[in-house]
């Protein structure tokens, strides 16, 4: 296959023209077509923690579960309690397997008690769909909407007020993962207050044919106000230095919440839920390994795969790793066996051959700004 075949037979958003436009840098992610950068990534990610950073992140999935039994199904077939959320607000969870091993977070949405919609990664949507599918009840339906649905995610402290000014959207009062019903254009969007990258930030939900509407008035009127385009390169440090797992590097189907840091999002008190036994079994025992965070204590950055020793002995290996740009090093996560996990502990992690000292430190290597 040819570039030209391999380019053409990946995704591409609504925004795609857009980016290329504005000199973004597109790569392959998760089978899209995605700006990597525009300006750079540094630049865009320092941009964002002081200004207001413009992402595309319309690869994402949504799937919407809906109909009589969908509260009692998603509570069997996720990890987090949905009681503990109302009507316009979002929960974080996992999709277990049987096994308790993660096959995707997911933040689910709920509209009503009967009706959820689950933000889920791009290259997981069929395999969730299969997953959700296997226990689905005949009253319950899921439908995958992630081709009929556009997202923009606005990030960083001046996000709040853009997005007042420009679309005299009503936000002050809208708490930290909740979301609205707003309107744009005579158009219905949605409106959510959460943030990946560790600042207050935003996602408008709207149809791909309105996407673009959406994108040229933050682009075009937004930057005299202090909005600039974003790519996933600054939206991965940025979610790095907040202490964020991203599936596909930081967990998959081989890891489970507990042992990604993640107990919090697993309710064991809610009753019987898909993957409940063998998570409870792994609570009763402890995890035999655990997701930290370290900083490197020399110059090189640790990568994704490199191996993590303790004392000449392979205790674990790095799942991601980049340098900071608000912590000002080199940063990283990755599993280590849960004996060699305690903070303030110092450990070799291979670098080209060579062994290179880092520290495990506590997680997030930069506070949430998030609005609660």
């Amino acid at each position: 296959m040819t570039l030209l075949q391999e380019a053409n037979s990946l995704k591409k958003t609504p925004l795609y023209d857009r980016h290329v436009a504005l000199g973004g840098k597109m790569v392959d992610f998760a089978g899209w077509l995605m700006p990597v950068y525009y300006s750079g990534i540094i630049a865009e990610h320092q941009w964002t923690r002081k200004s207001c950073g413009i992402f595309d992140v319309s690869h994402l999935g949504e799937v919407q579960v809906k109909g009589p039994g969908a509260f009692e199904f998603l509570q069997h077939r996720l990890t987090n309690d949905l009681n503990k959320i109302a009507d316009g607000q979002i929960l974080y969870n996992l999709l277990c397997d049987e096994g308790g091993f993660a096959l995707d977070d997911v933040l689910a949405y709920r509209s009503a008690r009967e009706d959820y919609y689950l933000i889920v990664n791009a290259a997981n949507i069929e395999r969730d769909l299969d997953a959700l599918s296997r226990y689905a009840p005949d009253s319950v339906s899921l439908a995958d909407r992630s081709d009929s649905t556009a997202c923009v995610a606005v990030q960083g402290p001046l996000a709040e007020g853009i997005l007042e000014r420009l679309f005299n959207f009503r936000l002050k009062e809208l708490r930290y993962y909740y979301f609205k019903e707003e309107n744009f254009a005579g158009s219905p969007v949605w409106v959510s207050r959460s943030g990946y990258t560790g600042e207050d930030g935003f996602e408008i939900f709207s149809e791909p044919t309105l996407v673009g509407q959406i994108w040229d008035k933050l682009i075009d009127e937004g930057r005299s106000l202090g909005a600039l385009p974003a790519g996933l390169g600054a939206r991965n440090t940025l979610r790095l230095e907040a202490g964020n797992a991203l599936y596909g590097s930081d967990m998959d189907k081989t890891t489970t919440p507990l042992e990604a840091g993640l107990g919090w999002a697993v309710a064991f008190d809610k009753g019987r839920f898909v993957g409940r036994d063998g998570l409870l079994k792994q609570k009763e025992n402890g995890p035999k390994r655990r997701l930290v965070g370290f900083k490197m204590l020399d110059k090189p950055i640790a990568r994704e795969g490199y191996p993590i020793f303790k004392e000449g002995r392979k205790v674990g290996v790095v799942t991601s790793g980049s340098y900071g740009p608000t912590v000002g090093c080199n940063i990283g996560l990755g599993f280590v066996e849960t004996a060699s996990a305690a903070r303030g502990m110092i450990l070799d992690i291979e670098v080209h051959g060579r062994p290179v000292k880092a520290e495990i430190v506590k997680l997030p290597f930069v506070p949430s700004q998030h609005k609660k």
